[in-house]
């Protein structure tokens, strides 16, 4: 009797053991399936992962791609052919501070060892080097160019143009250089980028050479940097590209890598002697055309006699000769087998024009005769007894005696 009480309870509780046990079979199947979802899961994510650094690294190298632009690839063709010039010279005097006191005590002067700096770019395997005249000195007693890899060599002056503010060194070495290429200045455009690469302040003894980035400001400037000096710049490009102290010499490049310009001088306006937004630079086309002459001649002359003498107005002259007090060249004789005999110029005009340019002094006037070869007819005007008249001048090859 006791049995038949106790076994509904023992079955009661070994049923209840069983369904235990089976939703506990079933509560551990659950864990396991999100334990799968969760691995899945997190393959997921770190296939998701995975493909994330891949975008990253697609970027990065999309990034690196995009940042090459022209701008990028016209240094790294010109950079290698761009140079630094250190001059030595030897000049008379005594250092600033003490020249008093010497030149109270000694009547020769002292010489001493003065040392300049400046850019350059070769233009020839065997290294021919283009930079500003008034950079190098025939009175050089040394030049060291400096490359981009560091090497160093001395150079020559094989000529100058102190008109055109251009000369023209080669590098005594015996080895094969890199060559910046120049390019069309005639197809230059007004706000077409512009790079002004060389070495500013001679910061950069190792030679790398230093980039600023413009645009072409203008074209066809002329300029006279310094009323106390008679160098006149004609026919420049401008720039906003910074130039300064020490890049003279360099080039002026285009975005195709191409040399345009011979960076040259700036603008300060007198505000201070740093850089303020106008750089100049001799174009391309000049270059080439005196750099041919200096390599062949070593200086550059007129292929052409106008067969007449002049002298700069002055206001003594002006009140000796009753004249007009006005700029320009007076002629003091003219040759009657020459040019301007037979354009009609006689002894006491005045040539106040030249072209279309007035004439601002007699350095002016040389540079303006520089743009003209054998064979063209230039235009002048002059003043004759008050009176402005305008005759032409035909060019004929200069006759040399034997």
């Amino acid at each position: 009797m006791s049995y038949k009480i106790i076994l509904p309870y023992l079955f009661i509780l070994i049923f209840g053991l069983v369904s235990c046990t089976h939703d506990s079979s079933r509560g551990s199947v659950t864990p396991v399936k999100q334990i799968q979802k969760a691995k899945s899961a997190k393959s997921a994510i770190s296939s998701h992962k995975k493909g994330k650094v891949r975008n990253v690294n697609a970027s990065d190298s999309s990034l690196t791609q995009g940042r090459r632009d022209a701008i990028t690839r016209a240094v790294k063709r010109v950079s290698p052919a761009v140079v630094s010039i250190t001059v030595t010279e030897q000049v008379n005097g005594n250092p600033r501070v003490y020249r008093n006191f010497f030149n109270h005590f000694f009547a020769a002067p002292s010489q001493r060892e003065y040392k300049s700096m400046g850019s350059g770019f070769i233009i020839s395997k065997n290294g021919l080097v283009v930079t500003n005249q008034h950079v190098v000195s025939d009175n050089a007693k040394k030049i060291v160019v400096s490359l981009t890899d560091g090497s160093q060599y001395q150079a020559k002056i094989i000529g100058t143009s102190e008109l055109d503010d251009l000369a023209l060194l080669k590098i005594e070495a015996n080895r094969t250089f890199p060559v910046a290429h120049f390019g069309n200045s005639n197809k230059v455009i007004v706000g077409e980028w512009a790079l002004a690469i060389g070495n500013p302040f001679g910061l950069f003894k190792a030679a790398q050479p230093s980039v600023t980035v413009g645009v072409v400001s203008a074209l066809h400037r002329d300029f006279r940097p310094n009323p106390k000096k008679p160098r006149v710049y004609m026919d420049m490009i401008q720039t906003d590209a910074a130039i300064n102290s020490g890049n003279s010499g360099g080039p002026l490049v285009d975005s195709q890598g191409k040399v345009i310009g011979v960076n040259t001088f700036i603008y300060t306006g007198g505000t201070s002697n740093g850089f303020v937004g106008l750089g100049f630079a001799i174009p391309s086309n000049r270059a080439k055309k005196i750099i041919k002459e200096l390599k062949t001649n070593g200086k550059v002359e007129k292929g052409y006699d106008l067969g007449m003498k002049t002298t700069p107005m002055t206001y003594p002259l002006a009140a000796k000769n009753s004249l007009p007090r006005v700029v320009g060249l007076f002629v003091t004789s003219v040759n009657k087998d020459g040019p301007a005999f037979k354009s009609g110029i006689i002894p006491g005009d005045i040539i106040v024009k030249i072209g279309n340019q007035r004439v601002q002094s007699p350095m002016h006037a040389k540079a303006l005769m520089r743009e003209y070869s054998v064979g063209d007819t230039m235009s002048v005007q002059l003043i004759r007894n008050n009176k402005l008249y305008k005759t032409k001048i035909k060019l004929r090859k200069k006759i040399t005696e034997k």
